[in-house]
């Protein structure tokens, strides 16, 4: 991955501001919505109460870890322990980076997808193990073929993310039951990356992990996407206890929990009517069918995704798609993420973000009908 993409990206929207064009930024995927009234309410009435004040302990987090529990109970039938199978993050993110932490040692082999969430790597990097790319191809629907890996490979994790970031590629139940039989036949610990489970699309449900046991798999859950909760930072990680363990262990060494008054509205968050989730899953709905179509009109293959926040679009003949990104930015004022950032296989797909109303990402279409695919000028990572 060119290491400074990202810093490249936002110097050419600041040049396209400084040209005087408007900018159309699709290239974040942070959710635009706002969370639900009542738990902002929640959040306000917190910060009024002293008891929120002070460091949270792991048994203040005891109505956060029921309300998770209780929520993967309603939506996805799966039992768990709210003392030892549920543990409260600081994101998702945070989440991941400490229970690699956790649960290797450095030079441990690590499996994790390309494309896939560029902190991934990141998270791999510090806790110092190996990290072995999983190809997603867009002719295996963007799933691993594990068949094809090594029989002797041992890797002590597989980290997976469906509904997936960046390609919204969807696996179903009997997808996550072989690739957990497949770990446990090695002694591998399954991380499912999972924040865009409520983020779906007209029949389609999005399947957990968990569903395929609890043993050796833990997930990975933020109330980022569903919720709009991006700012608050908090999440949770459920599955196999002694996993969880060893992660609380390192979490206790370097942070204390969110704070109280975010877990107060994360717990009621999770308790909401699953209709507030589907009315925000709508919105995206409605910006992906007006996406869509005007990037197929352009002569792009663009799969209509069933689930997440993002439209993944193959650009035919595209071969830099970071100088493609750079210099949509620059001349036409829209902002997309060149696949390349993340990871290898990405090469030749550009990354749209589904957060601007359906008429600017109609605009957006327009605007990159203006840019040429051929004779993109490569630019210096330095």
């Amino acid at each position: 991955m060119p290491g400074s993409v990202f810093a490249l990206m936002d110097a050419a929207k600041q040049r396209a501001r400084s040209a005087g064009r408007e900018v159309i930024d699709l290239s974040i995927g942070s959710s635009d919505q706002a969370p639900s009234p009542a738990v902002l309410e929640t959040l306000r009435e917190a910060t009024h109460d002293p008891l929120t004040y002070r460091y949270p302990l792991f048994s203040d987090t005891r109505p956060l870890r029921e309300a998770a529990a209780a929520y993967l109970g309603r939506r996805f039938g799966v039992n768990l322990d709210a003392e030892r199978e549920v543990l409260p993050l600081i994101g998702a993110q945070e989440g991941l980076a400490h229970l690699l932490l956790a649960v290797t040692d450095p030079g441990d082999t690590l499996l994790l997808p390309d494309p896939g969430y560029p902190p991934y790597l990141g998270a791999a990097a510090v806790a110092g193990v190996r990290a072995v790319t999983l190809p997603l191809l867009p002719e295996r629907g963007f799933l691993p073929d594990l068949d094809a890996l090594p029989a002797d490979l041992r890797p002590r994790a597989l980290l997976l993310n469906y509904p997936n970031n960046p390609t919204s590629a969807v696996a179903d139940a009997a997808f996550f039951r072989a690739v957990a039989a497949w770990c446990r036949a090695r002694g591998t610990l399954l991380i499912h990356d999972h924040p865009y489970a409520e983020l779906t699309f007209g029949d389609y449900r999005a399947p957990s992990a968990l569903e395929a046991g609890v043993q050796g798999v833990v997930e990975l859950h933020s109330l980022s996407k569903t919720h709009h909760m991006g700012g608050f930072r908090v999440g949770f990680a459920a599955g196999d206890a002694d996993a969880l363990a060893a992660l609380a262990r390192v979490k206790g060494a370097v942070d204390f929990h969110p704070y109280l008054g975010i877990q107060r509205a994360a717990a009621l968050a999770l308790g909401l009517p699953d209709e507030v989730g589907r009315a925000g899953a709508a919105v995206f709905q409605e910006r992906r069918d007006a996406l869509v179509p005007a990037l197929r009109a352009l002569g792009w293959e663009v799969a209509l995704p069933q689930a997440s926040m993002y439209v993944w679009a193959h650009v035919p003949g595209l071969t830099d798609s970071v100088a493609y990104a750079v210099r949509a930015a620059e001349t036409t004022g829209v902002a997309v993420n060149p696949g390349r950032a993340f990871g290898e296989r990405g090469e030749g797909f550009v990354r749209f973000a589904l957060i601007q109303p359906p008429e600017v990402l109609a605009e957006a279409a327009r605007r990159l009908s203006e840019v040429a695919v051929c004779g993109a000028v490569p630019v210096s990572p330095s």
